[in-house]
């Protein structure tokens, strides 16, 4: 498998399943997709969201029946707490050709990973689904060590628009950005104070 970053939007994604797990995946996907949520119930979280919803006990449906949702989708998600109804779905999906991520049971086509991000960045973590637990504990450190990262990113984006102007030696320009990145001061300035943080960078190494 490799990680790719992939435009959802008006794609149709079905979810089986209504507990926690489905949940996570609905509020995943919700606003960047078509998803439908497929069970007998579903928790709170689920009815609050912005998605389709379709009462059905899978268990007691046909295989066309099941098909017959699935079919035009991009992406079905197994999350229901028994592995064969789970690897039933997804041996439909790929008869169809349609991707599949099971929850559990086995492997599908496709891994959703542990994500964060913010307004100009996102990081997916994956453990190939060995250790989820993993996955979360290195997006929280991340989250943690790094609370700056987005103004550090939107801040390297314009130091980096501003020297291709400035410095005509393209060494010198990654030099530059790498040594504002090694800043541990600049770093504490961008979390408390960006714009100070910014005319931190035009003094130490614009010059300005």
């Amino acid at each position: 498998m490799i990680p790719l970053f992939v435009d959802c939007s008006g794609r149709r994604i079905v979810i089986f399943g209504g507990g926690m797990v489905a949940s996570r995946k609905a509020v995943y996907f919700s606003g960047e997709a078509d998803v439908l949520v497929v069970s007998r119930s579903f928790l709170p979280t689920i009815t609050a969201l912005p998605v389709k919803r379709r009462v059905l006990d899978v268990s007691t449906v046909s295989d066309d029946l099941i098909g017959g949702i699935i079919d035009g989708s991009f992406l079905v998600i197994g999350t229901f707490p028994v592995p064969s109804l789970n690897n039933r779905i997804g041996k439909l999906c790929r008869a169809r050709g349609i991707l599949f991520n099971n929850a559990d049971g086995e492997a599908g086509d496709v891994i959703i990973p542990s994500v964060t991000g913010g307004k100009n960045y996102t990081l997916a973590i994956s453990t190939k689904g060995s250790s989820p637990a993993v996955s979360r504990f290195l997006r929280e450190h991340l989250e943690k060590r790094f609370p700056a990262l987005d103004e550090m990113v939107a801040l390297q984006h314009e130091l980096r628009e501003q020297l291709k102007h400035d410095v005509p030696s393209r060494s010198r320009r990654t030099a530059i950005l790498w040594e504002v990145l090694s800043d541990r001061e600049l770093w504490e300035s961008l979390k408390k104070d960006p714009a100070r943080a910014r005319e931190q960078v035009k003094k130490r190494y614009l010059h300005e």
